[in-house]
């Protein structure tokens, strides 16, 4: 009943929404064809590109949530700078808490991340499920839809002189083994 409701009051006040995944967003099934080339690189590069409707700053996800972004692109192929990469960054939302941050590389090991900028007074605890939150802002918005999932926080701390909480995420894609990805493509009925 609750969610008919929603639906009906939000067609009432002609209320408009972000793009959300995955309501507004096609996946293109690509074979990962080159893995990073050391430990410091945190690349893939898939089997789709241009030609396919591939374009720069296109999320990618897994069946399990986030992997990362496309940043380059040529006509058949991807480059996919993945989430551990220490130059990206994904505003992102504490589903049970509503607590906003943003998830980034975090600094213990390539496969930890780590939801920076969350306020002491926001709650946030283990086990607590963290997903895109696709902003939208007059002209600006966010590269990520709102609601992708990205990880499982694992551990929650703060200090007395830090105004933010230490927030540890573990991915919910295994980045490390990835054979095939999903680059999401806007539908055109959900451009602006």
């Amino acid at each position: 009943f609750a969610v008919r409701e929603n639906e009906r009051l939000r067609g009432l006040l002609d209320f408009r929404d972000g793009p959300a995944y995955p309501r507004d967003y096609q996946g293109l099934g690509a074979s990962v064809i080159a893995r990073p080339a050391g430990a410091f690189a945190q690349a893939i590069v898939v089997a789709v590109g241009a030609k396919d409707g591939v374009a720069v700053n296109a999320p990618v996800v897994t069946e399990d949530g986030l992997v990362g972004l496309v940043t380059r692109v040529t006509s058949s192929t991807a480059r996919v700078t993945l989430l551990t990469d220490e130059l990206l960054a994904v505003s992102a939302l504490d589903v049970n808490s509503n607590a906003a941050g943003v998830v980034r590389h975090g600094r213990a090991s390539a496969a930890t991340l780590i939801l920076d900028r969350v306020p002491k007074e926001a709650v946030v605890e283990v086990g607590d499920t963290v997903v895109t939150a696709g902003w939208r802002s007059s002209k600006l918005a966010s590269l990520y839809p709102k609601g992708i999932p990205i990880g499982k926080v694992t551990s929650v701390g703060q200090t007395d002189t830090d105004p933010y909480k230490q927030v540890q995420v573990t991915p919910f894609a295994s980045l490390s083994t990835l054979d095939a990805v999903l680059v999401l493509v806007r539908k055109a009925e959900s451009l602006p």
